[in-house]
């Protein structure tokens, strides 16, 4: 163990050592779950209104189409390059590091750190220059006056792969040392910024905007806010970090066999994400297809866009409550894994999944059941019509049977991180990647044109579910076990009172649409009157059929609320 001082813990800095983990199973998660799910929430729903107003302004043909795909690309450098690693590889060797020695843990985050800035620099460089390639690969059929401004938005959006790096890097450490809610929080300031820029171009704009008229000053705002949201969403994390007593003092004095394990591990995670990258590529791709066909034959817009749109309102469940409980649990199973306590890290693992499932559940069901409603409320504006919102709400509804095993095997990798094995989840994603890009070319060959990117989504609900079923089937001989019984027995006390929920959603929607018609007024109603009954009988029959989790967190609320204590 070395003793040699240094910046950071117990080194006259002020930083505190980290905190112990709070309670066990699905009441410690809770208490660890509840400020991240709040802000989450948060940003979740500034993000919608982000979506919706973004959506309103640009609609979902050929400009939003080059926006959404060039916006994407950032994303994809960052999670190709560095994101899996920071999930994978860096949570547990600095939680591994600290418990080690606090000092030297200290020191490796910084070490760390000034090694992420160099790369997160290099990789935007190249971003910038490789924007005609990035456009050619996800772009589809995009040509003309739709790709040169694509072209532009990806070279310009580039520049957010630097901010957006360092933004996860300083949530990850934050999330080390147990302060969980300003990476949670800090989202939403992007989502302001974008949601003016988004309002600015509604007003600013006069008639139809399409990739041939667009102005240099609207490509201006556009490009501006989208990058000065992200630069802003990581400046906020700042003050948090210097709270925790993180210093940031450049060094790269990596010591013999750090870069080593390091790479050892990034190996096999920069496998998997250029597996999934693969994938999405494909999809991506087949999708700007399918929407340049539409409008070939005078369908509409049934491309990239509504489907990025069904995609981001399927991953709201499981961003509130399932990364939520993830983040919470991952310093903790690697905590546990280090010690060798396999059976802590099973029991962690089963209370995640059980507490995650009483949330998405029901919300895969309200999606089902309710998506033209949601898909017509949030996005039926501006230049977006109800029939482009109903394309979204096919999707979504696709996306519905997606959400319990994507949710299941996210958290199933992360079981494999905490036991410093990335090698696994690779070939698990081949299965995955494989199984998708099937399903998708399938879809993009057998079906019409305007069914192809519902087409889509259902072969990624095959994949996820491919994902989970082998995960299982590995991690139970790696744990002795997975809890199956009371995870089945959970599933099942679930799915019983799923149906009210169900059959209460329906009746409510049938009604609306008979009484009122397709539009805002009958969404609004039975978006409101559907999940809020809904909701309370699946909550009544949940308790009637004692399901712990539920109870936990009911108990957790009412505990909260005036003269409770």
């Amino acid at each position: 163990m070395t003793t040699d001082m240094g910046a950071g813990a117990g080194t006259g800095t002020g930083e505190a050592p980290p905190e112990p983990p709070k309670g066990g199973g699905a009441s410690g998660l809770l208490r660890s779950g509840a400020i991240m799910a709040i802000g989450t929430l948060a940003s979740r729903l500034t993000g919608f209104l982000r979506t919706a107003l973004l959506v309103a302004a640009l609609g979902t043909g050929a400009l939003a189409d080059a926006y959404n795909t060039a916006n994407t690309v950032p994303f994809i450098v960052y999670d190709l390059l560095l994101g899996g690693i920071l999930t994978a590889v860096v949570v547990p060797l600095i939680v591994r590091a600290r418990e080690r020695d606090e000092a030297y843990g200290a020191r490796y985050e910084q070490r760390l750190f000034t090694l992420a800035v160099l790369g997160l620099a290099v990789m935007t460089t190249a971003a910038v220059m490789l924007g005609p390639l990035f456009i050619t690969i996800y772009g589809g059929g995009m040509e003309g006056a739709q790709r040169d401004l694509a072209v532009l938005f990806a070279r310009l959006f580039a520049v957010q792969i630097f901010f957006l790096g360092v933004s996860a890097f300083s949530g990850a450490i934050l999330n080390t040392r147990k302060r969980f809610a300003a990476p949670m929080w800090a989202p939403v300031l992007n989502n302001i910024v974008i949601c003016c820029t988004a309002a600015a171009f509604l007003l600013l704009a006069t008639g139809k905007v399409d990739p041939a008229s667009i102005s240099d000053g609207q490509v201006a705002l556009l490009a501006g806010g989208t990058i000065g949201g992200m630069a802003l969403q990581t400046l906020a994390l700042w003050p948090s970090l210097r709270g925790s007593g993180f210093r940031w003092r450049p060094r790269l004095d990596f010591r013999k066999g750090e870069l080593g394990q390091i790479g050892r591990m990034a190996i096999w995670t920069l496998s998997y994400v250029l597996i999934t990258q693969v994938g999405f590529a494909v999809t991506t791709r087949l999708a700007n297809a399918a929407g340049v066909l539409g409008r070939e034959e005078g369908l509409g817009d049934v491309g990239y866009t509504p489907y990025f749109n069904a995609y981001q309102l399927f991953q709201l469940p499981y961003a509130i409550i399932g990364v939520s409980v993830i983040t919470a649990l991952l310093p903790r199973m690697s905590e546990h894994a280090a010690a060798g306590r396999m059976g802590e890290v099973r029991e962690d693992f089963s209370s995640g999944l059980r507490l995650c499932s009483t949330v998405i559940l029901p919300a895969a069901g309200l999606m089902g059941v309710l998506a033209s409603e949601i898909t017509v409320v949030l996005f039926a504006h501006g230049q977006t019509t109800v029939a482009n919102a109903q394309v979204i709400a096919d999707v979504l509804r696709m996306f519905a049977v997606a959400l319990v095993p994507f949710a299941a095997y996210q958290l199933m990798l992360r079981v494999f991180y905490s036991l410093q094995d990335t090698r696994t989840p690779t070939f698990i994603g081949i299965g995955v990647v494989i199984t998708n890009i099937a399903m998708a070319l399938l879809s993009f060959n057998l079906l019409p044109t305007d069914k192809i990117i519902v087409g889509i989504a259902g072969g990624f609900a095959v994949a996820q579910t491919t994902g989970a079923i082998l995960g299982w089937a590995i991690l139970r001989r790696r744990l002795n076990g997975m809890d199956g019984r009371r995870v089945f027995v959970s599933y099942l006390k679930l799915a019983v009172a799923l149906w009210p929920l169900i059959g209460f959603a329906y009746a409510t929607h049938a009604i609306a649409d008979a009484a009122l018609g397709a539009g805002l007024a009958s969404g609004l109603l039975a978006l409101a009157v559907g999940s809020a009954g809904g909701g309370l009988l699946y909550l009544v029959f949940a308790r009637m059929m004692r399901v712990e989790e539920i109870g936990s967190m009911v108990s957790m609320v009412t505990r909260r609320l005036p003269g409770r204590g």
